[in-house]
């Protein structure tokens, strides 16, 4: 199945979540892609939409090769790849360089896409964790292991696609996973839209926007 656009991906996805919704819902967008996704969720469920930002923090000479990630909130936070760190022999000390610029840009771009709103606070609720799609599932596991540790009820990640091994490997780490199409043949999330353009930080705003707005587009 391709789909035609984030937007119909995510109303689509959002029809599966409203057939067994949670009690106290959040949405949270991985942007930029999983933005449109998401406000099509938030908007299926009735509930409030927020943005989450990850951001890798490299092995030094290996930059591709996450060794840490870090992950925004009321106080951003770092969670280490142990496997990455013991094989490369790296201690904290070593990224803090990286971890400093990283956290400046998550903090850099939330002013942007929310200058005058607080993230929603995320203890006792039911998180929807949401991209377009996930190929290993390498950052969003990152994620996930930062809000749980801030107190949600439930947590369910949900996305339009993803490959079986990923989903299986996530699923251990959440609630439940909510996934329309697993396809065994993947190569990258973009051959399952037609339309998988890189979205402007102008469109970011205004789906935010949009989602203050949840009736109108």
């Amino acid at each position: 199945m391709r789909f035609a656009d984030r937007r119909e991906a995510g109303r689509a996805l959002g029809a599966r979540l409203a057939e067994a919704p949670p009690a106290d819902p959040v949405v949270l967008a991985l942007p930029r892609g999983g933005l449109p996704v998401a406000l099509e969720v938030a908007r299926a469920l009735k509930a409030p939409l927020d943005v989450v930002f990850v951001r890798k923090i490299g092995v030094p000479a290996q930059p591709e090769l996450a060794a840490a990630a870090i992950v925004d909130g009321a106080t951003p936070e770092v969670v280490l790849n142990e496997e990455v760190m013991h094989l490369t022999g790296l201690r904290r000390a070593d990224l803090e360089p990286t971890i400093a610029q990283e956290t400046a840009e998550i903090a850099r771009r939330r002013a942007l896409y929310r200058p005058h709103r607080a993230p929603i606070p995320l203890e006792g609720r039911d998180l929807i964790l949401v991209d377009d799609g996930i190929a290993t599932g390498t950052t969003v596991r990152a994620v996930v292991r930062a809000l749980k540790r801030r107190g949600p009820t439930s947590l369910v990640i949900a996305t339009p696609v993803a490959p079986p091994d990923a989903i299986a490997a996530l699923a251990r780490e959440v609630d439940a996973v909510v996934c329309l199409e697993t396809p065994e043949r993947f190569m990258a999330i973009g051959q399952f839209y037609r339309d998988f353009h890189q979205l402007s930080d102008d469109e970011v705003t205004g789906l935010l926007d949009a989602a203050d707005r949840p009736t109108e587009d």
